[in-house]
This record gives C-alpha cells, structure tokens and sequence, in this order.
C-alpha cells in the first residue's frame, strides 16, 4: 500500500457522530494534498464542503514501483519466459518448501517437479480460502497442494523426503540428458553387455511390467535375478502415481539414455478425494482395467513423450494396449482429446521412436492408430514380438461380427462327419416324417454339443489374423524379434539410428531436404563404397553403424567428400542467386571476393577471366 498516502487519509462520514452509519468517500485535505501533489500518487477530485476545500481520493497511485497490478505484469512475463525455456532448454523445478500463485504456475510450466514431502504446490493460501468461504474448512496448506494432491494429478514428478535427496533425484535426471541442444547423448559404460539376453519372459496373465524393463528377483524354481530389457537399476520412473495403468520414466540401454513407456497390465484403482468445501462431496474409487486408454493415462502418455522429447531422448514404447476406454464417463473427460494429443506429440519427434509389441502383448484398434509409425515415418519404427498380435479387434469381437453362428453351424456341416451322414440321410427321397423329424432333431443336438468346439476354431481362426507373420508380410512393420534377443537388436539399431541422425542433421545444414532424403544419400554412399556382396549388410546395424562412424572420422572418406561437394555445390548456388537478384552489385560482390583470395587464387581467377575475354 502507498504509506504515504495511508498517513494522510481522512474520512468523510455519513454522520461524524455515529460512523457505524458508514462513508461517503476517502479525501485529502488541502494542506496534506500539497504536501504529495508533487509526487502524483493520488488522483483526485477537488469538493467543496462547507466551505472547506476537499481533495476526493479517485485513484490511489503511489511513490514506489510495486504495489499492485505491475507485479501481476511481471509475473506475466516470468511465466511466458518459463513457457518458452522448456522448449529452449531443459528446465527441473525443486520444490522444497511452498511456492503459491505463479510460483505455482511457475514449476508446472517448467513441466519436470520434484517435490519434497513437507512442500506445498497451492494458488491460494488455506486460510485465504477460509475467509472467503466464511468458515474453516481447510486445516492446512497440504490439504491444497502436499504431495497426496500434486503427486497423485501428475503436476509432481518425483516425491523426495527431504531437500538432499531431491537434488540427487535432480542429478541423476540431468545425467539422461544432453548438456546442450545440439549435443550428443551422455553416454556411460553399460553396467550390462548389450549383448545380454533377457530372462524374465512376460506372461499372457497380469503382470507388473516394470519387470520387464528393469529385471526382478525370480521365486521358487525360477529364484535367482531374471535380467529385464534395460540395463540393471538404470530405470527411474516418474509421474507413477497418476494415471497408473501407463508407465513412463527414463532407462539406459546398454549405456545410452532412453525415454520409456510401458503399460500395466493389471487393474487399478483410482481415488478421487472429497473436497472439504463442498459438504455433499465423498471419496470415490473407481477401477480402472489394464492394456486400456483412458483420458489420465492418455494424457501422461502424450505429457511423456513431450517431455522426452525436449529432452532430446530417443524412444521406446512397449505397446500393449487392447484401445481407448470408450464409456459415457471417459468420453465425457475427454478420452478423445488426450488421445489425439498422442498422435500431436508423436508427430513433433525429433529422436529415433520405436514402438515393440513384447510377448503376449496386444496392440488394436485406436490404440494402434495413435501409434502407428505413418505419423512420423522419419524417425517412428514399429518392431513386433514373434509371440505378439495385431488386429482391429479381439478375436472374440472379430467372431461376433465376421463369422457368426450361422458360419460356424456351415463349417459344422463341412466338417463333421456325424452332421454330414445325417444331412445325407434327411436328403432321400420318400423319408418319412417322422423319420425326418427325427433326424432333424439329432441333427440339432449333434450341432449344440460340439458348437462350443466349433466356436473355439473361429476364435483361433480370427487369431491366426493377428499373427506376426501377417503383420510383417503386411509392412505394418519393421520386423519380428525374439525376445531373449531384443535387447541386442535395439541397442545395435538405436546406435546405428542416432548415427544416421547426426549424418542427417550435417546435411540439413547445408542443404534443405527431408530425413528421408537425407538416409537415401547415406544408403546411396555405403552402396557406392561397399563392394560386391557386402551391399547387402546395409541391414545389419552393427556394420552400418562402424561404417558411419569410420566414415565421418576420416576427412578424405566418401561421404565426408559427398558433404563436402554439397557444400561447394550449395554455396555456388547462394552466390549465384544473390548476384542474380542483385544485378547492380554484382561487379562489388565480386571485388569483395577477389579481396579474400590467396595470391596463387588470384591468379588462377586472372588466368580463367583472360581465357573468358577471348570468347
């Protein structure tokens, strides 16, 4: 508040004599106004009143900067700025004690949170909120915004217990990123061989996925560590309280840092808490089934591959959903948005992607839709698991629809040969009726007893459908991998990829073109360079990926030459295109070039120009 003015104030009084009858106006009287005049920090009405001179307060500005309205324009700027360093840099936000209005708008706009136990993320303090709602109903600020509010709605990342152990988290999630922008990955001797095989083996039953990624300590028979997909203890999950039927954090495989999704395969519950204001609101629990979308989940997932991505991390996507939760409910919150807002972070991807559809896994429907590598075909891969499928529907729903009872009772009378000798016998002439209606009974039972058998052939052959070799034979992927060898595989791709990447990113700096365009240049240059029968290593990655590097490690190699040409090639074109549209400066451009050349350039010009003069 203006102090200066506070000192000054005086009240004009419905009735001096009994002020609880209210005001009519603040004001300043003469001798007080002149005193601030000078400073304009009030604006003011002059009144007369018995004939004194009043001076009516209007607006109250104040002498010192920072009083009101300025601050929420500062605070404005601080937040655009925030917004636009998460695209720029990578930004982490600790929050260690209480941070309130746009201080809380301030970490969720850097994204990444880790927040102490003891902290509080709120836009309004418990007690402000009391005083509007004219009663206590908030006992503290953790009841807004503790860790139970802020882990659970995914605006916190990680949880810590103390202010130590958030800046290790820190460290360690700095340690899976780039130090800048155009940076190479942090790469670290693996603790495992990339080499290794993967021993647990995910099952057809519920199972916790993080086992898969990240190894477990087996039981009974199988007691002893069964290694997992990536590197042991290098997996770090964050937002793992909300939105629990998706995982997502960061892992290492065999030293290189990836950006991780996975999917839980078993059910969940989701606890909505009362709101302490509203006297009619109870806890609700809602279950939440495994391998499907609803709209939290799709949303972290969207929110995961953002963040990924600005982090600079390539991606791994374990998929294994059967789509889109698609009741009243979920449609109502939005499953529609925060589905599409997969297929927008996708689209934006800059590293390699590849979505694996591990053992026993499913991928269906709009599930695959919002995955399918078309959006991103430069840098998005799709691999499946020899054991995996892939289908608009489940078998069951395909059955339903495509091969209905009156197809199998048709299969029935093809295959059977009881039904066969039956429909053999109903087709004599001069059968009786009795007869007939006989046959024509057995003929009903026979069908009813082995119907369940026949059923479970059109379920298996719907199945046979969504089978990994049809997928492959269909290009709707890469290929088919085993899984105990799946860990080599994508080590040697992804080396490989982020090799490609880099070449890819050479030539866009000299020259406009696609990813696409620049991959076929580098395939066009291992052809070239490669001789006879060993063209067709260009599939194996590990081959390809020494090639790249030898190859932009010497200066006299053949794509260092190729850059080399394109940039001669696309310099030329620069200078020519400039002296073209700058006709009249042409004859300058060229003395300013003559300038910068050695004494033996020089001469070599003179020589080409003399020749030039004599056509």
């Amino acid at each position: 508040l203006a102090e200066e003015v506070k000192s000054l104030l005086r009240v004009a009084w419905e009735d001096a004599n009994h002020p609880d009858k209210g005001f009519k106006y603040l004001y300043l009287s003469a001798a007080d106004y002149g005193k601030i005049s000078a400073a304009n920090s009030v604006n003011v009405e002059v009144v007369e009143v018995d004939g004194e001179t009043r001076y009516k307060i209007m607006d109250v500005i104040g002498v010192q900067h920072g009083l009101g309205v300025e601050n929420l324009r500062g605070s404005g700027m601080i937040a655009g700025e925030t917004s636009q360093a998460y695209k720029d840099v990578f930004t982490l936000s600790l929050v260690s004690c209480r941070t309130i209005g746009i201080g809380a708008y301030l970490v969720r706009l850097g994204q990444r949170v880790v927040q102490v136990d003891s902290s509080n993320i709120i836009l309004t303090g418990a007690n402000a909120l009391n005083k509007v709602l004219g009663r206590r109903v908030y006992t503290s600020n953790a009841q807004l915004g503790g860790v139970q509010i802020m882990y659970n709605n995914g605006v916190s990342h990680l949880t810590v217990p103390n202010d130590y152990t958030g800046v290790v988290a820190m460290l360690k999630w700095l340690s899976f990123v780039p130090k800048t922008r155009s940076s190479s990955l942090p790469l670290i001797h693996p603790a495992d061989a990339p080499e290794r095989r993967v021993k647990y083996i995910p099952t057809k039953m519920p199972y916790d996925p993080r086992s898969m990624l990240c190894g477990r300590l087996g039981e009974g028979e199988m007691a002893g560590w069964e290694d997992g997909f990536f590197d042991k203890d290098s997996f770090v999950e964050t937002l793992q309280a909300w939105a629990q039927t998706v995982i997502c954090g960061r892992a290492r495989l065999g030293g290189v840092p990836v950006g991780v999704i996975a999917v839980e395969t078993r059910a969940v519950e989701v606890t909505e808490p009362a709101d302490p204001a509203n006297p009619d609101s109870e806890a609700k629990t809602m279950n939440q089934a495994g391998q499907v979308w609803y709209p939290d989940s799709a949303f972290k997932t969207a929110q995961a591959i953002n963040d990924f991505n600005h982090e600079g991390l390539p991606l791994l996507i374990f998929a294994n959903w059967r789509g889109f939760s698609g009741g009243m409910r979920d449609m109502f919150d939005e499953v529609l948005k925060y589905g599409a807002l997969i297929v927008d972070a996708l689209r934006e991807y800059k590293q390699p992607c590849f979505v694996y559809i591990p053992p026993k896994a499913e991928l269906r429907g709009g599930a695959w839709v919002v995955l399918d590598p078309t959006i991103n075909s430069e840098v998005m891969e799709m691999y499946c698991d020899r054991d995996s499928r892939g289908g608009v529907l489940e078998p069951e729903g395909i059955v339903e629809i495509k091969y209905r009872q009156r197809d199998i009772q048709k299969t029935i009378h093809r295959l059977d040969p009881v039904c066969q000798d039956i429909i053999k016998k109903l087709s004599l002439p001069d059968l009786p009726a009795t007869e007939q209606q006989r046959l024509k009974d057995d003929l009903a039972k026979r069908e009813a007893s082995i119907s369940p058998a026949y059923e479970q052939v059109a379920v298996k052959f719907a199945d046979l459908h969504d089978r990994s070799g049809r997928m492959l034979k269909k290009g709707v992927v890469e290929g088919v991998l085993d899984w105990p060898t799946s860990r080599e595989f994508f080590y040697w791709r992804l080396r490989r990829k982020l090799r490609e990447f880099n070449f890819c990113r050479r030539v866009e700096k000299i020259q406009k073109c696609t990813q696409t365009e620049a991959t076929a240049l580098l395939k066009r240059c291992f052809v070239e360079e490669q001789s006879g029968d060993r063209n067709h290593r260009w599939e194996d990655n590990r081959f390809v990926y020494g090639w790249i590097k030898e190859q932009l490690r010497s200066k006299s190699s053949l794509l260092n030459k190729e850059l080399h040409q394109m940039e001669r090639v696309e310099v030329m074109s620069q200078l020519s295109s400039m002296m073209s549209q700058h006709a009249d400066m042409a004859l300058d451009m060229s003395f300013s070039l003559a300038r910068r050349l050695t004494p033996e350039q020089r001469e070599k010009l003179a020589e080409v120009l003399t020749q030039s003069a004599k056509f």
